[in-house]
């Protein structure tokens, strides 16, 4: 089978998109399939690699948002697609690939769309759209996008819920992990440290709310905790949430493409908070969890349920909320330790083979789901 998959979210500073299609290909790959994957570039292109084939198309840049660019020709992504002639086709899009669905739809072939944000959260927060007009404005789109696919994939109830208030059935696929990656056993601290780092692995663009981080690290600090917080990432936000941090112990690494650091940093926090409230999985969350560290999370964001699964502290609302569940977790080497086992063995049970499993029983090929591994 030929699976080819489209998204405009990929670029070269691009995390969670970026992870989850590279291990579908892979997946796919080792079960006997051939996977393409389509994304908008400078030029246009072919790239072979591990995963599977990258199909460079050419998109134009978009403005504030360091390197991401969009798939606009909408007749050069339909040539594309008659010369690949896929058997299945996966969009992970909201805002210019609703064409793809008709294309497949006329050739009779299986499209799905991937629902990675929550539409109705972004519209609010990124412009300033009051509730009930950004639930009303993304209501109307997702019933149209909806409809030019066969199924809506989400990966958490969190993603859900804006399908579910209109009625659209939606398939849940939750991502996983790799967890031969994200292990415990990168910690080289231990358990019971003179300080306390903190991580924060995210995108920093205002709808993730980083500035909650550092304002966490500030209260712990006047508590007289010894803490330092780790920023992994970037985004528009990064020159803002510098000055927000001056004066404060505060590493901004950037964008870390080599995903072996970004294991060793996260197996090394003490904790990792993730203050994002319109966070539908959280896949950062997930393999700071694989590697043994507990995770703070927005109260009702999705990381909050997979905090929950491992015991962890209730979702906070706030900076106060933040540093309060972190003196919880870090109140000895012996709560260390259990936090730290309770968020491995979540993490266990979300290994990537059973989220590949999922997407080809969705696609009609017959697979053991399985938990971990």
């Amino acid at each position: 089978m030929h699976i080819v998959h489209l998204t405009n979210a990929y670029a070269p500073a691009s995390g969670g998109v970026r992870t989850v299609v590279h291990a579908l290909g892979a997946g796919y790959r080792e079960r006997g399939h051939r996977f393409t994957l389509a994304v908008p570039a400078e030029r246009a292109g072919v790239d072979d690699e591990p995963w599977g084939t990258r199909l460079r198309i050419a998109g134009p840049r978009v403005p504030g948002t360091d390197g991401y660019r969009l798939l606009v020709d909408r007749r050069a992504v339909l040539r594309a697609l008659d010369d690949l002639a896929p058997d299945r086709v996966e969009v992970s899009d909201r805002f210019t690939l609703r064409a793809v669905g008709g294309w497949a739809r006329t050739r009779g072939v299986q499209a799905v769309m991937l629902a990675h944000e929550r539409l109705d959260g972004l519209v609010e927060s990124l412009a300033a759209v009051p509730g009930p007009v950004a639930r009303a404005l993304t209501d109307r789109h997702n019933r149209r996008w909806a409809a030019a696919f066969d199924a809506v994939v989400v990966t958490s109830p969190v993603a859900a819920l804006e399908f579910d208030r209109i009625a659209v059935p939606t398939v849940r696929v939750p991502l996983g992990v790799d967890l031969e990656l994200f292990t415990p056993a990168r910690r080289t601290r231990p358990l019971d440290p003179d300080d306390v780092v903190l991580v924060l692995c995210s995108r920093l663009s205002p709808e993730k709310e980083p500035a909650v981080a550092v304002e966490t690290l500030r209260l712990l600090r006047a508590e007289g905790v010894p803490a330092r917080l780790v920023v992994l990432g970037d985004g528009p936000e990064a020159a803002s949430l510098a000055r927000r941090a001056r004066g404060l112990p505060v590493t901004f690494t950037g964008f870390v493409p080599d995903r072996t650091a970004v294991a060793d940093l996260l197996a090394d926090a003490d904790v990792v908070l993730a203050p994002g409230p319109l966070e539908t999985f959280g896949l950062a969350a997930l393999e700071a969890m694989a590697c043994g560290t507990p995770v703070v999370a927005a109260r009702g964001s999705a990381v909050e349920a997979l905090t929950a699964q491992a015991g962890g502290p209730p979702g906070a609302v706030d900076a106060a909320g933040f540093a309060e569940a972190v003196r919880a977790l870090v109140s000895g080497a012996g709560a260390a330790s259990g936090a730290r086992a309770a968020a491995r063995a979540v993490a266990e049970q979300l290994g990537w083979a059973a989220t590949v499993d999922r997407m080809l029983a969705l696609h009609g090929v017959p697979t053991t789901v399985r938990a971990g591994a």
